[in-house]
């Protein structure tokens, strides 16, 4: 599911979930260990990064429509435990996004300190309510933590995809990279953000993210039992086949 090595002291990380590593719950789990054993290990940064010309497509929805809403009860606690692990690693975590990264895929890419994305024909974005289901808490959060605020409910309300040059405006990412110079450009940033103090480094970035931390203390359990009542929903079931049917088919 996920392929890792270590370079100049870097831990890469790659996705190489099925063809487009899609997240399902065995999935997340692998992805909340993995980043949990190199925040402990002795590399110094982590660089994200897909297979193919896909990073991740976001939910297995079709794993979802299979199984029905049973599913959903260890799935839901692994998506935020997943998000959880990235959003809150202490160590710089650059992301080299080589293709689509949608829904959950763009939320991973969001948890970065660094978002570079491969020049090309990739999607990026949340299409959650186009798909027919609300965002968790922190999914949610962590997106309007990356986004800058003019674009937030842009982004988040409108449902779409876009591509590379205009999820750079957008605040998706922070650069468009020329597909050959992606890894180089990540590990290079990953390298100059490992450069500071350690431990200032893992204090300054755990207060710029504590805000959102907060948020999910105080309404997680609430706003989160809500999410899982709107996707066991008939309403969101049904919005998730018909999505399903029109676009994998």
């Amino acid at each position: 599911m996920i392929d890792t090595e270590t370079r100049d002291g870097v831990a890469i990380v790659r996705f190489a979930h099925g063809k487009a590593s899609a997240l399902d719950t065995e999935f997340l789990v692998e992805i909340a260990r993995t980043i949990e054993e190199v925040d402990a290990s002795d590399a110094k940064a982590c660089v994200l990064t897909g297979t193919g010309n896909i990073f991740s497509a976001g939910v297995d929805l079709k794993r979802f429509i299979d199984e029905g809403t049973s599913y959903l009860d260890d799935f839901m606690p692994a998506l935020d435990a997943a998000f959880g692990a990235l959003f809150a690693f202490g160590k710089p975590m650059v992301a080299a996004c080589n293709g689509h990264a949608i829904a959950g895929g763009c939320v991973i890419l969001s948890c970065c300190d660094l978002r570079f994305v491969a020049e090309g024909s990739a999607r990026i974005g949340v299409p959650e309510l186009q798909v027919g289901v609300p965002f968790p808490l922190l999914p949610l959060e962590i997106m309007r933590f990356a986004l800058p605020n003019n674009h937030v409910q842009e982004v988040l309300l409108g449902g779409g995809t876009y591509k590379v040059e205009k999820a750079q405006q957008l605040g998706l990412c922070d650069d468009v990279v020329e597909e050959g110079l992606l890894m180089e450009r990540a590990m290079a940033a990953a390298c100059q953000l490992a450069s500071y103090p350690r431990e200032a480094f893992r204090f300054n970035k755990w207060l710029l993210r504590r805000p959102v931390l907060d948020v999910l203390s105080r309404h997680g359990a609430q706003d989160n039992a809500r999410a899982l009542e709107l996707w066991q929903s008939d309403p969101c079931q049904r919005a998730v086949r018909d999505y399903v049917a029109k676009t994998l088919g």
